[in-house]
């Protein structure tokens, strides 16, 4: 990981943006060169069918590679479509849940929230907990998972309030977990027994904004009793093998490319660790620096958006000023929430979350 942190010395922007989210410069540079020569075919990847052998090898590659980092079985098949996680808010359901059956929620964000009115147009949802009377400051624990759930859904991370299952899970008692996970996948090993099915909007780690990985149990599928569109059903792009019309191919590339990147750093056991040690740095000076102070519960804090405000709120807009006036992009707070949030996500190097933690420091010492 060393490589990736010393690449930061040179960087004069700092781009902390929540998603579309900054990617590894040599998966940038590489997938430039794609769009001008796609493996010396003399061809734009943007220009080649999706039904030719290179794209088709590409394809590939990029599902083998979530395969292989995540350490699929082949109870599991791996499926790209488009339309975003929010999609998947009523897909999921429409796939897995019948009118008369009940699937349980845990309400722990905007994105889960959503999810709990999507999955309502298609059976019976119990919300067993929520933070939200606490403006999501936590992750709730304190509930039984009902054994006839048909699944339970979880949001794995929370982009806009910063709250993540970093070390727990819920007991379920062999009721599969939905989870999104768009703003934390392939950012850590999982233990995918635990899954039934995973989705995951690309533009956080994975790649750009476009395509939608979806992860899912086989035996989870063929269940529901309704007719479900073409389009939407996940067996439809199991059997074509996501080629059932054209897909996001540019963005399947991109995302290919970073997996690569990922096996190359060391694969996710090495991300953990440099994600680990980027909040590590960030949280500290929060905690330390007079003038800033953390958004919610230690134990839930995200590896992934770090969240915080400033005792003196009026002070926000000058370190606001003063981080862009630095190079520091992109820190600004959902515009539900306010204040700051820092998105620190796989490609983003050490030596510019310090960066960001020294300006926090030099902000306090003129001001505090």
């Amino acid at each position: 990981m060393e490589t990736l942190t010393k690449k930061a010395t040179a960087l004069k922007t700092h781009n902390f943006s929540a998603g579309p989210a900054i990617l590894p410069p040599s998966v940038i540079k590489e997938a430039a060169k794609g769009i001008l020569n796609f493996n010396e075919t003399g061809l734009s990847i943007l220009e080649m069918s999706h039904r030719g052998k290179d794209i088709g090898a590409m394809a590939d590659e990029a599902t083998q590679s979530v395969r292989d980092l995540l350490g699929l079985t082949d109870e599991f098949e791996v499926i790209w479509m488009t339309g975003g996680a929010s999609s998947q808010f009523f897909i999921a359901a429409m796939n897995l849940l019948n009118d008369d059956e009940m699937a349980a929620y845990v309400d722990t964000g905007t994105w889960s929230s959503k999810a709990i009115e999507a999955g309502a147009q298609f059976g019976k949802i119990d919300v067993l907990a929520s933070s939200k009377s606490t403006t999501y400051d936590h992750i709730p624990r304190k509930y039984k998972v009902p054994t006839d759930a048909k699944y339970l859904h979880l949001t794995s991370n929370n982009t806009i309030y910063g709250t993540e299952y970093t070390t727990w899970l819920p007991e379920t008692n062999g009721v599969p977990i939905v989870c999104d996970m768009s703003s934390d996948f392939m950012s850590r090993p999982i233990d995918i027994s635990k899954f039934g099915l995973i989705y995951a909007g690309a533009q956080k780690n994975l790649g750009p904004a476009g395509v939608t990985l979806v992860i899912v149990r086989k035996d989870m599928l063929g269940k529901v009793t309704r007719q479900i569109p073409v389009m939407l059903d996940y067996r439809t792009f199991i059997k074509e093998k996501s080629m059932y019309n054209t897909p996001p191919v540019y963005a399947m590339y991109v995302c290919m490319l970073t997996m690569r990147w990922i096996k190359e750093m060391g694969g996710l056991a090495a991300m953990e660790k440099h994600n680990k040690k980027k909040a590590n740095i960030l949280y500290k000076e929060i905690d330390a620096n007079p003038l800033f102070k953390g958004n919610v519960e230690k134990r839930d804090r995200s590896m992934m958006n770090v969240c915080f405000t400033m005792h003196n709120r009026e002070l926000e807009p000058a370190f606001a000023k003063f981080a862009k006036d630095n190079g520091v992009q992109g820190i600004e707070g959902h515009r539900s929430v306010g204040g700051f949030r820092a998105s620190i996500y796989n490609a983003m190097p050490i030596k510019s979350v310090a960066f960001l933690a020294n300006l926090m420091r030099q902000f306090a010492e003129k001001h505090g």
